[in-house]
């Protein structure tokens, strides 16, 4: 009986790593996150009172935007993530994802609209609403452009 139960543990192994090493190469591959290299690279820096966001903004080749941004607000946990979205005409919708602080195992997620006039970025304000977990713009609701905290300027990026 025990010789039975060694050899079914023993076919049940085996079964089990063949299966990995009939896996096709290509799939393997298409599974894989292919990072594109962005086209250019520009850094932003928005001040209001004792409140710093820094925003590095990747352009990619199909027009889309990536990118890292940090919120320092006074009296708040810093705010470090990624923003991602893309152009339509001179505004930038995209969707920031991050932590807050030191908690890691919480990720929040929040839409985003900048109008880009000249080499300044100015970050909207406009009606948010969360359906089903996820926040996004008010449809047909106006973003705010004019009595707005954040105004970006161009700066160096910093070498990391």
């Amino acid at each position: 009986m025990k010789n039975l139960c060694f050899f079914c543990l023993l076919f049940a192994c085996v079964g089990f790593l063949s299966c990995k090493k009939n896996e096709d190469p290509k799939v393997g591959k298409a599974n894989q996150v292919q990072t594109e290299k962005p086209i250019s690279v520009q850094c932003y820096k928005a001040l209001y009172e004792q409140d710093t966001i820094d925003l590095k903004m990747n352009t990619l080749k199909n027009g889309k935007i990536s990118g890292d941004m940090v919120m320092k607000f006074f009296n708040m946990p810093k705010k470090v993530g990624k923003i991602a979205g893309e152009f339509h005409g001179d505004t930038l919708f995209a969707s920031y994802t991050f932590i807050q602080g030191a908690n890691e195992k919480i990720t929040y997620k929040n839409p985003m609209a900048f109008l880009k006039r000249g080499n300044e970025l100015i970050l909207g304000n406009g009606k948010i609403q969360t359906t089903m977990g996820a926040s996004y713009f008010v449809k047909g609701s106006p973003i705010d452009f004019e009595r707005v905290k954040f105004k970006f300027i161009t700066v160096d990026c910093e070498a990391k």
